[in-house]
């Protein structure tokens, strides 16, 4: 999938939220990503780059946004414009298929080879099937210790990390910080064991998106 940067810049600069969960923008000047809606100020268009997806912007090397929050992006923009067998894989990836297996047992669940299973993940969301794994975790660990008052050892397994140390040390990787001092910075207004998912805005009918559809 090749995103039209100038379209995408159009839908940042005026945070449109027809476009959230479509694409990810990685700001260059600061290293992290953001959703189209992000109340941050609009970078130049010389200093963002577009994503399809948040595990391709983590594996370009940029760190989750503390403020638009990419865990709580509406989950279609994973899943637009992906062929059916990309499709199956993420829904399987989202159920956990990849913490104890590997990419080729995945694959043969989905009915493919590993090295086709690959491509067709590089091909729709500019990712292989670990990164997208792994950003699962992370996201999954990061909105879970903002939004529940979980013990870390219990959100570090529900997430799929195999152990506390490697749960720690993703978070102080990406963000700097440990989970704990995220939790403080989420306030007093953490409570429950629900995750809260942020409703997806209604579609309009007609709408152009902004990537080109390779011939």
């Amino acid at each position: 999938m090749d995103l039209d940067h100038d379209a995408c810049y159009r839908a940042v600069s005026v945070r449109d939220a027809r476009f959230d969960g479509r694409f990810f923008t990685g700001v260059k000047t600061t290293g992290i990503y953001c959703r189209p809606v992000c109340p941050a100020r609009t970078p130049r268009s010389r200093n963002v780059a577009f994503f399809p997806s948040a595990a391709a912007a983590q594996e370009a090397g940029f760190r989750p946004c503390l403020r638009c929050r990419p865990e709580t992006a509406p989950d279609r923009g994973a899943w637009l414009g992906t062929s059916n067998t990309v499709s199956r894989a993420l829904s399987l990836i989202e159920m956990g298929a990849l913490d104890e297996t590997n990419v080729d047992a995945l694959a043969g669940r989905v009915g493919i080879g590993e090295r086709q299973l690959r491509r067709l993940f590089d091909q729709h969301l500019g990712a292989s099937p670990i990164a997208v794994a792994q950003t699962r975790r992370v996201l999954l660990a990061k909105q879970l210790v903002q939004e529940t008052r979980r013990p870390m050892t219990e959100i570090a397994m529900a997430a799929g990390f195999g152990s506390l140390r490697r749960f720690n040390e993703k978070f102080l990787e990406l963000f700097g910080r440990p989970p704990t001092a995220l939790r403080r910075a989420a306030g007093p207004d953490v409570s429950g064991l629900e995750v809260r998912k942020s409703p997806a805005p209604a579609r309009p009918r007609a709408t152009v998106l902004p990537w080109r559809t390779k011939p």
